[in-house]
């Protein structure tokens, strides 16, 4: 009885590290994450196990780091009250920002979206319903993606959808070169912090000192809308970095995409 407990233990945990390994590990599944930029140096994915394939496909991670350029990206995957307020202090700073939404943001928020795209912006490519895309058949991804392009479509005009961000940045070779053939170029991010605990917002200043000290050439700035403290730090965030001698770009005005040493 105590070899077959033993055995029953053993093939348990066995059982437990395959899952894990195809999971995460050994299907090259992958969650984004990069060594952050300290003192205006460039960010790095070169420790993450997944740059060849970030490379490969074309992906965005960093704008010309030549240039003191920014790129502002928010994530929709449902509103907080705070995009409307987003909105317009971009429109007073005359900001250019992309907006990645999911199919419960335009359905839910059907005037929010019109607005993005009717004040300038880039409406982005979240997913239909937020899911692991790494674990979905070529025929899902490509539906995900066509179902919210279309209702995009049907309430901006909005011809054109070029941008996606993977639903809480999961992916691997699968989901990049999918989405890839479907047209889009996959937007990651090189600054970002814990901004989408709507449980645990520190303030405007906390925001504010985030974004401002991972600020480097080239950036690409992950904010989440549903953040009060992003909303109460947007401007002040936009005026310290045009002081610093930064200008925020549309993504499609990026000209060349760099990856750092």
């Amino acid at each position: 009885m105590k070899v077959t407990k033993r055995w029953s233990v053993a093939l348990a945990l066995l059982a437990f590290v395959l899952f894990a390994q195809t999971s995460y590990g050994a299907a090259g599944v992958f969650h984004f994450g990069f060594k952050k930029s300290v003192g205006g140096q460039l960010p790095s994915i070169n420790e993450e196990g997944f740059k060849d394939i970030v490379v490969k496909h074309g992906a965005i991670f960093l704008g010309n780091t030549a240039q003191k350029e920014l790129y502002l990206t928010f994530d929709n995957g449902y509103e907080n009250g705070y995009t409307a307020q987003v909105l317009d202090v971009l429109k007073e700073k005359g900001v250019p920002a992309v907006f990645f939404v999911t199919g419960h943001y335009v359905k839910d928020q059907p005037e929010l979206v019109k607005r993005m795209a009717a004040e300038g912006h880039l409406v982005g490519n979240h997913s239909w319903s937020h899911p692991d895309m790494s674990q979905l058949s070529a025929e899902q991804i490509r539906s995900e993606l066509e179902k919210v392009k279309a209702q995009v479509t049907a309430l901006t005009g909005q011809q054109a959808m070029d941008y996606l961000r993977p639903p809480r940045g999961i992916f691997n070779d699968h989901v990049l070169a999918v989405s890839k053939a479907s047209g889009y170029t996959n937007v990651f991010w090189s600054v970002a912090y814990k901004d989408w605990d709507v449980n645990s917002q520190k303030g405007p200043s906390y925001a504010f000192e985030q974004v401002i000290k991972q600020l480097h050439p080239g950036a690409v700035i992950l904010l989440h809308t549903v953040s009060k403290d992003n909303a109460g730090a947007l401007g002040a965030i936009i005026e310290e970095a045009k002081r610093q001698g930064y200008q925020f770009k549309s993504l499609d005005q990026m000209v060349t995409k760099s990856y750092g040493a």
